[in-house]
């Protein structure tokens, strides 16, 4: 990253400092999240759903401040603990060994691979109150679902920056919302709160705020390897907390059986 990103920032005064995250899952979204973490100073402790020996060439791309465990060991071990697992799995979220932590959600709801979850078609919850009531022991907190992982990473800026983006999060529980709102402002990112728990629809698959913002305008009559080619390569566009304000309070509720991915 360049001299723009978040890569040096550090939080100021004395306010309890997130030294170690967790990650519940290391794909697209957790190992962006991880390499700005360990880019901000943070120490990473990262498992999947096989064994953390899988993990060894991200572990050591990362370097000294990460390591590979499990997902219990993962989640005992994190300040903050990520769930970044397909949304069909959170039920395999370990509630024990989270107890107490503040966790974040990156999870949607995409039907065409997690199958159908009927109170997600109805309207009844949103994925995330799913989440919550999983973990009733917890404080979880979405975040990091709204922008693809490509720009995650590339589109982190410190503090300050023209060109820094801003990035929706939702809780019932005020005190972890501010806690994850300084991991954004440590990773590179303002936070805006949408709301609660309930809330949290509107920054999921289908509504404004979802990717679109934080890509420019495809170019039309691109061959799928030209596409593939695009979405790796190009600069995202800045986002700020007012433009995420404005999408998110204008944002219209569709079934989340019927949300598509904008993107494949």
């Amino acid at each position: 990253m360049t001299s723009r990103h978040a890569t040096s920032h550090t939080p100021q005064g004395d306010r309890p400092m997130t030294k170690t995250l967790g990650l519940i899952g290391a794909g697209n979204i957790g190992s962006a999240l991880a390499r700005l973490a360990v880019a901000a100073g943070l120490n990473v402790v990262l498992s999947n759903s096989r064994s953390p020996e899988t993990l060894a060439d991200l572990v050591a791309e990362l370097g000294e401040h990460a390591r590979a465990a499990t997902p219990t060991e993962a989640a005992q071990a994190g300040d903050l603990v990520v769930a970044t697992v397909p949304l069909n799995t959170y039920e395999q979220l370990p509630a024990a060994a989270l107890a107490g932590k503040t966790v974040i959600d990156t999870m949607n709801y995409y039907p065409e691979r997690d199958d159908r979850i009927a109170e997600l078609d109805s309207g009844e919850q949103t994925s995330s109150a799913l989440v919550q009531r999983h973990l009733a022991d917890s404080q979880v907190v979405k975040a990091f679902n709204s922008i693809d992982f490509v720009r995650l990473f590339s589109s982190a800026r410190l503090a300050g920056a023209d060109d820094r983006s801003a990035l929706p999060i939702a809780s019932d529980n005020p005190a972890a919302k501010a806690q994850v709102a300084e991991l954004l402002d440590i990773l590179g990112y303002d936070a805006v709160d949408i709301g609660t728990l309930a809330d949290s629809w509107r920054s999921e698959p289908g509504t404004l705020v979802y990717v679109q913002p934080y890509l420019p305008a495809r170019p039309e009559g691109l061959t799928d390897e030209e596409m593939g080619r695009w979405f790796f390569e190009v600069q995202g566009v800045p986002v700020p907390a007012d433009k995420v304000r404005e999408l998110t309070d204008t944002a219209v509720r569709f079934s989340a059986g019927d949300a598509r991915a904008t993107l494949a």
